[in-house]
């Protein structure tokens, strides 16, 4: 575990000064780093990943219309709105039939779809080649220092030279996932970290298919969990349930089509259309949280602080509240002196990630509960289903959760 008391590296080049360090180049990163730069505010992006990868890197793609309306007013979705996919609701298939839920008809708020990968290539530009902000990629051995003093330092090994380079901070932001360095940094005892296992899998697939559905689709079906996500007009997520820890090679491509086929077959439903698979792996369902999500001079956002698993696309939806709340208040506090948003970070952020942890586990219940073998488990998920599919309050309620509409946390 790292020290966050230990000094630097002793043979460091010379030290770097920047009001804030961002750790991590994901969404979260890049708009706390963006936000900062719009105040005029300098800030150090660093990135172990170089900038080729992360802008191809497929991950989540779903974004609740609160979070992309917060992109905007921040200058940062113009890209966004000329490209991605305004979804108006989403289909249920199961005991063979299926069953259309048009969510934006009950609410008037819909999806966006815009992969993961482009949301980055658009904030990194803006971040680096437009707004001028620093960034290093390729860094490795991240290592930040005295956090809990008025003077934290991050240090790191340069790619190009190998030394190691100092940076003195009055601010980190923790934007590098479940196993960066700045979770890891959190000294024993000063964090509570909740955990919940849901003891599946979920076979995780990229499909140069062209989507077989103009929604979502989510199957219910005794042998497994099945999940069919838009991407774009060429490429589609599918999902599988499968055991936790299944190997990826288990997964020939014929038997994959035809879990697939069988487990979002429905009655007049068209068969899916079938492609070469691009990505093939195997996510482990769980969730955790960090609490409080602060520590001395460190604010962690993201994944750092919390990880919902992909059930109800809650990820980067998240991230982004996490980077609204900490971007605004580090340019109150270095702008205006003003430290009430810092000071209210941790709650205004954890309020919003219990309750997509809470509606994450009530999902999983419904999308896995008949592929259970427990008779019991299977009757409740299916009469669940139908309160959602026949009671307009309940379907209300359903349709504002999976929205993210709520607005009091």
């Amino acid at each position: 575990m790292t020290s966050t008391s230990t000094s630097p590296h002793p043979n460091s080049g010379s030290a770097q000064r920047f009001p804030v360090v961002v750790v991590g180049a994901g969404p979260a990163g890049l708009t706390v780093g963006n936000i900062l730069r719009a105040a005029s505010v300098d800030c150090l992006v660093l990135e172990t990943e170089t900038r080729q990868f992360i802008e191809q890197r497929p991950r989540a793609g779903v974004l609740e219309e609160w979070a992309v309306r917060g992109l905007q007013r921040r200058v940062l979705a113009d890209t966004l709105l000329e490209r991605a996919q305004r979804h108006t609701e989403c289909e249920f298939r199961f005991a063979g039939e299926r069953y259309r839920f048009e969510y934006t008809r009950l609410t008037g708020v819909h999806h966006w779809v815009y992969p993961q990968q482009l949301l980055v290539t658009d904030l990194v530009r803006e971040y680096a080649d437009v707004r001028g902000g620093a960034i290093r990629f390729g860094v490795r051995d991240v290592r930040p220092h005295d956090l809990d003093t008025d003077h934290p330092t991050v240090s790191y090994t340069c790619p190009e030279t190998g030394r190691r380079e100092v940076v003195h901070c009055g601010f980190v932001a923790g934007c590098d996932g479940a196993r960066g360095a700045t979770r890891t940094a959190l000294p024993a005892g000063r964090a509570h970290i909740s955990r919940s296992d849901y003891g599946i899998g979920w076979l995780a697939l990229l499909a140069e298919a062209p989507p077989s559905s103009d929604c979502v689709l989510f199957g219910m079906h005794p042998n497994g969990f099945a999940g069919h996500m838009p991407r774009s007009a060429d490429v589609t997520r599918y999902y599988l349930e499968c055991p936790p820890g299944d190997a990826p090679e288990n997964w020939s491509r014929d038997r994959v089509w035809e879990e697939l086929q069988l487990r979002l077959g429905a009655n007049g439903a068209p068969p899916l259309t079938e492609g070469r698979l691009i990505e093939k792996r195997v996510l482990d369902m769980h969730n955790y949280v960090v609490e409080p999500m602060v520590f001395g001079r460190l604010f962690l956002a993201g994944d750092a602080a919390h990880l919902t698993a992909p059930i109800a696309a809650k990820g980067m939806n998240l991230a982004l509240h996490d980077a609204f709340q900490l971007g605004d208040g580090l340019v109150a506090q270095l702008t205006k002196g003003d430290d009430t948003a810092l000071d209210g970070y941790s709650a205004a952020c954890l309020g919003r990630v219990w309750d997509y942890q809470e509606f994450s586990h009530w999902l999983s219940e419904v999308y896995h509960g008949t592929s259970s073998g427990d008779p019991y488990r299977a009757g409740t998920t299916l009469a669940r289903l139908r309160r959602i599919l026949g009671s307009p309050t309940a379907a209300m309620a359903f349709a504002e959760q999976y929205l993210g509409k709520n607005a009091e946390y």
